[in-house]
């Protein structure tokens, strides 16, 4: 069976009317308006609105009508079963596909794994664990980032002096 795929984790309750502010994992936080529903740990929650604040989500659910209510969902992740996800476009991925992947350089050589992925207003920055331990951030640009082969888990990267 696979594995749900992580939205966004919600942050803080907004106001006293149950809704949520979300942390989204995705490069357009405007996709939770396309959403019906989303789940946190094995809880369906059905959307009722989202609005957009700055680079986050304020979305209310249905049933959670306090700011006690919203509380209780602090710290929660957000998923959706892959087989309900919308579709990417090319070039995108999810998250989870990414953490763990091999990362290798022009000549094919190991240079580690993605351990983590942030995001930033201008873009993805990729936290690369060496096989050493020691880590360094690639920004997800086509200048460093050559090819992702997420089928085979193998990410190609160009480095420059002073990454890796």
């Amino acid at each position: 069976m696979e594995k749900d795929i992580k939205l966004g984790r919600i942050t803080a309750p907004v106001g006293i009317k149950g809704e949520v502010r979300v942390y989204p994992y995705t490069d357009d936080q405007t996709r939770f308006s396309d959403m019906e529903k989303l789940y946190a740990g094995g809880t369906e929650l059905l959307i009722e609105r989202v609005r957009y604040q700055k680079d986050m989500a304020v979305v209310k659910f249905r049933g959670v009508d306090s700011r006690n209510d919203a509380e209780l969902l602090r710290g929660r992740e957000l998923s959706l079963p892959r087989d309900e996800m919308y579709e990417l476009d090319e070039d995108s991925y999810f998250v989870d596909d990414l953490v763990g992947i091999e990362v290798r350089d022009e000549s094919g050589a190991p240079v580690g794994r993605l351990r983590s992925v942030t995001a930033n207003p201008a873009h993805d920055l990729y936290e690369i664990e060496k096989p050493d331990g020691s880590s360094f951030l690639l920004p997800a640009v086509r200048a460093f980032v050559l090819d992702v082969d997420t089928e085979n888990g193998v990410m190609t990267v160009r480095l420059i002096e002073g990454l890796g």
